[in-house]
């Protein structure tokens, strides 16, 4: 399989996954899913090894040199490395995706390939080092980062 098919199969899936965990977290606000949320986190950070947060942390491993919107962070996971990390925020720019892409751009990431299909849309940056999926649903942006294969 060429780097391209597996760039785009890798971006295709974690696509998947920010559309479902959009879907699946969105609105959480009240003490018993607060409560449950910790349990998930809990749970998840004992199967993978990784860190969890659904309370705006960033993992603390996230990589200082993807630019992030400004807003609140939703969910958060990561265990790093060939694994990458998974990043919520609730944007409070007007246009969200607009802002993803021009922050990613100065900070010197060039686009690889954008996805759409089934009323979603994705774009796929790089830098060499990180490839960062970015997509959004109205005002939230999930980025899915995982490190560049050579």
């Amino acid at each position: 399989m060429s780097p391209t098919h597996a760039t785009a199969r890798r971006a295709a899936a974690a696509l998947a996954i920010a559309a479902l965990s959009t879907a699946l977290f969105a609105g959480c606000a009240n003490p018993i899913e607060d409560l449950v949320n910790q349990g998930v986190e809990g749970a998840i950070e004992d199967a993978t090894g990784g860190e969890v947060s659904l309370d705006g942390e960033l993992p603390s491993d996230f990589p200082a040199e993807i630019p992030l919107v400004d807003g609140e962070v939703a969910l958060s996971a990561g265990t790093g490395g060939a694994d990458g990390w998974m990043v919520m925020i609730t944007a409070s720019a007007a246009d969200p995706i607009a802002d993803a892409v021009a922050k990613l751009e100065s900070a010197g990431f060039t686009k690889n390939t954008e996805l759409s299909g089934s009323g979603a849309e994705a774009l796929v940056y790089s830098n060499g080092t990180y490839l960062v999926l970015v997509a959004a649903d109205g005002e939230t942006v999930s980025y899915t980062v995982t490190t560049a294969t050579p």
